[in-house]
Parts: structure tokens; sequence; C-alpha cells
């Protein structure tokens, strides 16, 4: 409610100073959104772990006429039901005494339960698509050959990040930072709170910034909350959202493409964001 309210506040204010001052869509703005995408600077800063490769947003085979309410909202349907059947009945029955095994990793099925889940459902929600829009899709491979492309780039930037956040873990110089992060006053909600806005800053990603934070320092704040009797749900919300502060400095991918669809540039533009997306 803070930042909704914050947000659409000063947005208004904005409008009204523009509306004073005449100003309208000036010549800048950019009609051509392909040709934004295309750009090498915008492609290489959008694709972070939250963003996908934007060549591929206009790509694919478009529908000329919009499904039904119901159609649309189908898929989405089916994503939490399966979820939640995979969840809750299909896989606490399976015999996956197997998964404890080296050649398994040795893992277990609250381990990767959630993933399984995820996967069965976003494919059941795939095949929904498919199975009720037959003639909108007149060529679905290419669509779903654009989909995959989109996905290849961020998954790779996802490893990535958990790959140097497993670097720079294992640095000598990592043990200092680590100290004085969990040395801020306040208990460990706050110091979390600034070691993932720190992270996040430094990779211009909110996803990024807390994949490295909880992978290095995850099992320290754990530890410190059952001490503590804090609720690890509470230190999800206070990850979540604080990794969501910093990462919109400039170098932000989603920032980036945004002034560049926009035809504008920081000087012009990222102020109002940086107030929407930092102050707020």
């Amino acid at each position: 409610i803070i930042m909704l309210g914050f947000g659409l506040g000063w947005l208004a204010l904005a409008e009204q100073r523009a509306r004073r001052r005449g100003e309208g869509f000036g010549p800048g703005l950019m009609t051509d959104v392909e040709g934004a995408a295309e750009d090498a600077i915008v492609r290489e800063r959008a694709t972070v772990a939250q963003g996908f490769d934007p060549p591929e947003a206009a790509r694919g085979d478009r529908a000329f006429a919009g499904p039904p309410s119901a159609v649309a909202f189908a898929p989405l349907a089916v994503v939490v039901v399966v979820n939640l059947v995979m969840s809750l009945l299909v896989l606490p029955r399976l015999d996956t005494a197997f998964l404890a095994e080296p050649r398994w990793g040795e893992t277990s099925l609250a381990a990767v339960g959630g993933v399984w889940s995820v996967v069965v459902a976003l494919a059941a929600a795939i095949v929904t698509v498919l199975v009720l829009n037959p003639k909108r899709l007149a060529t679905p491979r290419a669509s779903i050959d654009a989909g995959v492309n989109a996905a290849v780039l961020p998954a790779v930037s996802v490893a990535s990040l958990v790959g140097f956040g497993a670097v720079v873990a294992a640095l000598p110089a990592f043990e200092v930072v680590r100290d004085w992060v969990l040395s801020i006053e306040g208990g460990p909600l706050v110091s979390l709170a600034v070691s993932t806005n720190i992270l996040a800053a430094l990779t211009g990603s909110a996803s990024g910034g807390m994949t490295i934070a909880l992978d290095a320092l995850g099992a320290i704040y754990l530890g410190l909350a059952a001490v503590q009797g804090i609720d690890p749900a509470l230190l999800h919300r206070v990850a979540v959202i604080g990794a969501g502060t910093l990462d919109s400095l400039p170098h932000n991918g989603a920032v980036v493409t945004l002034l560049a669809v926009c035809g504008t540039t920081h000087r012009e533009g990222y102020l109002d964001i940086v107030m929407v997306a930092v102050v707020g």
C-alpha cells in the first residue's frame, strides 16, 4: 500500500509538472519496439534473471483475435490447481527413497518436490493453451520456438549468478563482508535487508542479489532465526522486499530496456524511476 500510494502520487505530480510545461510525446519517442529490442546494449542489459531475450518478444505466430476471458485464464488456473495437486496428493504418495542415493545427489523429496510440481504444472498449462486455441495458433511450432529461444539467455544468466555467488562466497575477503553484515545492529532482519540490497545493487537484479545472499548466508540467517524465534517466512518476506529496492539502479536491465523502448534517456526519465522504484 505504501509503495503503490507513493508511486501513484509521485507520477501524478510529474504529470502535472509536464502539463504546466506543455510537454507531450516528443519526436524522440521510439515507435519501433523491435528496433529497440535488437539494440546490442539493450539486449545485453535486459537479459538478467528476471527478464527475457528482448528480440524474441515480437516473434512467433501471433493470433489476430484474442481468446475469451475464460480461455485466457484457464492456463493460469491449471498452473495453480496442478501445482497443489502434485504437492499435496501425488508426490507424497510416490516412493522417492531413491533420491537419497549418491547418483541422485543424496537429496530428498522436500528439496526437489517444489520444482517438480511447478514443472508439471507449467507443462500442463502449455498443453491447455494448445488444446483450447487450435485455430488461433496456426503454427504453434513458431511460437514454441520463440518461447524456448527467449528462455535460454535468462536460464544461463541465473546459472551464472549462482556460480558467481558461489565463487564470491569462497573468497577469503567474503568472510570480512559476512562478519560486517552480521554485525549490523538491529538483528538478523535488518542485516538481511541490508545485505540483499547491497548485492541487488551490485548485480542490478533483485533476484540475482537475493540468490547470492541466500546461497551464501541463508543457512546462517536460518540459524539466527531459530535462536531468536523469528518465523522463517518473515525472513523470506524481508529478503524479497529488501532485494527489490536498490536493484533499480541505472544499470538494471528492466530500466535500460524501458528507457530504450520509450525513446528517452537516463537524464530525462530516470528520476521518476528512482522515485517510484527505490525511494517509495
